[in-house]
């Protein structure tokens, strides 16, 4: 029997799903339902289910980061989207992440029947369908994890003067940190330390630019809880010490 989970934060919307339904008829049931994206994405892990049903306008969530959380660490499962957001660049971008069917509320029950059905017919077929089903399976991963990691970047360039974790950047892109310390090594060939230093490090050579500026100030701006550490990272990637840096930069 497949697994369902809904994720909607209209109590109704979730009420009318699991009632209305009759999902024996494709061997499907309702395990859990959720209404909001961070719950969402905790019980998705700890259910581990087949068919996913979700709104993307939701309180606590990015609808696309979490489609392409869902399917990177999930590549099997089953995701249509319900929601009221009529964008249709957004719609073809979930698309391309994986979603099965894209449904605008008030959607009827012709509609969420033929979703069920296309998502059920794709799970009897994985794995056994031949190559041109698995290639677009693998398509639309790669293309699930090119966005996870494009987000993670771009939330690391945006908070590197925090005190910055990988939890921390796992949880804003919807995946655990092992997943997600993965996807950062296979995309960019380094680990997240490495990419946080050598960002705070870009920035810290700018900042050597000002001769007015200490490379201890420099060095806490720029994200470092004490200068050794910075020193040694800075040393490191350029090769060379901050101090000896700048003054070949103010040299010239």
């Amino acid at each position: 029997m497949y697994k369902v989970v809904l994720v909607d934060d209209e109590p109704i919307i979730v009420e009318g799903l699991s009632r209305s339904v009759e999902w024996e008829k494709w061997n499907c049931k309702v395990v859990a339902t959720a209404h909001d994206g961070l719950e969402g994405r905790k019980i998705i892990e700890e259910v581990n289910p087949d068919i996913v049903f979700m709104d993307i306008c939701m309180p606590e969530m990015n609808g696309l980061v979490m489609i392409a959380a869902i399917n990177s660490q999930f590549p099997d499962l089953e995701v249509s989207v319900l929601t009221g957001f009529r964008d249709f660049e957004y719609a073809r971008e979930a698309i391309r992440l994986g979603v099965t069917r894209f449904l605008l509320k008030p959607s009827n029950m012709d509609e969420i029947e033929e979703a069920i059905s296309v998502m059920c017919e794709n799970l009897k077929r994985k794995g056994i369908s031949g190559e041109q089903e698995e290639e677009t399976g693998e398509k639309q991963e790669r293309a699930s994890s090119s966005f996870i990691v494009k987000n993670a970047l771009a939330y690391i360039e945006e908070n590197y003067t925090q005190k910055l974790t990988l939890g921390e950047v796992a949880e804003k892109t919807y995946v655990s940190q092992w997943h997600l310390s993965k996807l950062l090594n296979r995309h960019t060939g380094q680990s997240f330390s490495d990419l946080l230093n050598h960002v705070r490090v870009e920035h810290a050579k700018e900042l050597l630019r000002d001769p007015s500026l200490r490379i201890g100030d420099i060095a806490e701006q720029v994200g470092f809880l004490d200068l050794a550490h910075f020193s040694r990272v800075f040393k490191k990637q350029e090769g060379v010490s901050a101090n000896e840096y700048r003054n070949k930069v103010l040299a010239r």
